[in-house]
């Protein structure tokens, strides 16, 4: 008997989720697990998850999956804030730190889960109480952002207590390792391991003669205080504006370790995606590959295709056997090595394989159909009635 009784789902509030909800379904059925979904997200789905409120789905469900980007991670995370239900972010869309698996891997993630072959990565939160008295969570960021025509955020940095600088810049961030990639690290920030327990300080656009971030422990008691010549500040919360300050108002930020339990399978680390996702170079990748150097591989453990160039996987066709046809399902490339023509580098790589195999071809992947649109011959490749 597996560990997973009840799954809840949160979606991406615009992308389309329909077949994820539906492999996960199936992968239920054959597990007699049960689904879960938010009334306002699976009303809109026609689909077999039932619906329920955020309190019963955090109460029921011994795993949550959020089908999205980083920002649906993110609001998922939330809303288990200090529980340890683990949390599992599947890719519906770009490339993302949060996310462990691609549509095409989540049956199999499941299962994995269901048979306790994970680990979990904890991630740390900020807390602050705004001025109008509401308490809010970030597991990115909190930041004062200047609000256009209203000067700039001039914020003074105290820590145990006593001041140690004051910025005046276009925003003031205060990151958790986890947001070390997002807006802290546009600010000039540091890239941290999500597994170090700590919180960056980092100005925006600084205009004072100090614009360093500061690394705290967790253990060190920080504010911000807004002094009298700034401006009125928007405070973001995970890129949301939840509130404003001025001029004596101050946020008392308060680290909350372990405040949610990522699902780790260890196909990639966080590495691995912070090199790929924010086009890490370094003396050892002078100039750009040459597209033409790329080489495609099959990598038939993961059931996918991989185009490699420079030494990196620069994009993926995932891929199906049954019976004795081939199903090509979904390409992807990343979003640094897009718009080199290496999808249809894939796309005809995996064709002539089959060919050489003698294997009918299925196609569902929705760049592979345009390509044989293109390409009439591998039309002899189609299995029949596709």
């Amino acid at each position: 008997m597996g560990m997973i009784k009840v799954v809840g789902l949160v979606l991406h509030p615009r992308r389309d989720c329909g077949s994820a909800i539906n492999a996960i379904v199936e992968w239920a059925i054959r597990r007699e697990v049960t689904v879960l979904g938010l009334h306002d997200e699976i009303n809109r789905i026609d689909c077999e998850a039932v619906a329920v409120t955020s309190e019963e789905m955090v109460e029921r469900a011994g795993l949550l999956v959020s089908l999205g980007g980083d920002g649906t991670m993110l609001r998922t995370m939330r809303l288990v804030e200090g529980r340890k239900t683990p949390v599992l972010g599947v890719n519906v869309g770009r490339l993302g730190f949060l996310a462990e698996v691609d549509l095409p891997d989540l049956a199999g993630a499941l299962s994995a889960i269901d048979e306790h072959r994970f680990t979990i990565e904890s991630r740390t939160a900020v807390r602050t109480t705004l001025p109008d008295g509401r308490e809010v969570s970030a597991f990115n960021d909190i930041a004062m952002v200047r609000v256009p025509g209203d000067g700039l955020a001039a914020v003074g940095i105290t820590v145990e207590g006593k001041n140690f600088v004051n910025y005046a810049a276009d925003a003031v961030i205060v990151s958790t390792p986890t947001g070390s990639t997002a807006y802290s690290f546009s600010a000039g920030g540091p890239i941290v391991s999500p597994n170090v327990e700590g919180l960056i300080v980092s100005a925006s656009a600084a205009h004072s003669s100090f614009n360093r971030s500061l690394v705290l422990a967790i253990t060190e008691r920080l504010e911000l205080d807004v002094l009298a010549p700034s401006g009125r500040l928007a405070i973001e919360v995970d890129g949301i504006i939840e509130g404003y300050a001025g001029p004596a108002d101050k946020l008392e930020i308060e680290p909350v370790p372990a405040a949610a339990q990522v699902v780790r399978l260890g196909n990639t680390s966080f590495y691995e995606r912070a090199r790929r996702k924010l086009r890490v170079e370094g003396s050892a990748q002078v100039g750009v590959p040459d597209s033409a150097e790329a080489t495609v591989v099959d990598s038939f453990e993961r059931q996918r295709y991989e185009i490699v160039l420079g030494g990196e996987i620069a994009g993926v066709l995932h891929y199906r056997r049954h019976g004795g046809n081939i199903e090509l399902m979904h390409t992807e490339i990343e979003q640094t090595f897009s718009g080199r023509g290496l999808a249809s580098r894939l796309a005809s790589a995996a064709l002539e394989d089959a060919r050489v195999r003698a294997t009918p071809v299925k196609a569902t992947c929705p760049f592979v159909t345009g390509f044989l649109d293109r390409h009439p011959e591998y039309s002899d490749l189609l299995s029949d009635g596709v």
